[in-house]
């Protein structure tokens, strides 16, 4: 896939996520369905914040202040960029991306969408660009380069996508 068609799937998936705000009362968006279980306003949290963190990682990447590293990359890392999913288990976020996530209110949300898209305009195009062995480190995933990050980024959103209608099941059973 090239960088231009993820650009555009990512742009897709957060003009989704723009829409969903859009669709959504300020109440609906901050409850939890369950103890345990995120809102929708803590999933917006962690997928912008997430997404914008991987966004610097790309920047340093494409501008050579990462390390230079020409291993491969780690190999179920390369499947979950390969395959653009996560493996269908239960994964929880690390212990400091974890504690970055908070309820945020719908304005906040729409702040977070937009400092993301106008990091893409900037990132997408200079991705070609990059070194391929230029990396920063993922959390999980190890040594990425940039294109493998803006993937990353690509998945991550995506997943989230799929955790939105998860939650909207939970809030909203099947009527008997």
């Amino acid at each position: 896939m090239s960088y231009s068609s993820q650009y555009k799937s990512l742009v897709q998936s957060v003009e989704k996520y723009s829409r969903f705000l859009d669709g959504i009362n300020d109440e609906d968006f901050l409850i939890s369905p369950k103890e345990g279980i995120w809102s929708y306003s803590e999933v917006f949290s962690h997928v912008f914040q997430v997404n914008l963190a991987s966004s610097i990682a790309v920047e340093k990447c494409i501008y050579g202040t990462g390390q230079i590293n020409s291993d491969r990359i780690y190999w179920l890392a390369g499947l979950i960029l390969l395959l653009g999913r996560f493996p269908p288990v239960k994964i929880k976020a690390p212990a400091d991306i974890a504690a970055m996530v908070k309820k945020i209110s719908k304005e906040e949300a729409k702040v977070l969408i937009s400092k993301l898209n106008t990091r893409l305009q900037v990132i997408a195009p200079q991705i070609k660009n990059a070194s391929f062995n230029q990396k920063v480190k993922h959390p999980r995933l190890g040594l990425l380069n940039a294109a493998q990050w803006f993937r990353f980024i690509e998945v991550h959103t995506l997943h989230h996508e799929r955790q939105l209608t998860r939650i909207t099941k939970m809030l909203r059973p099947a009527t008997k």
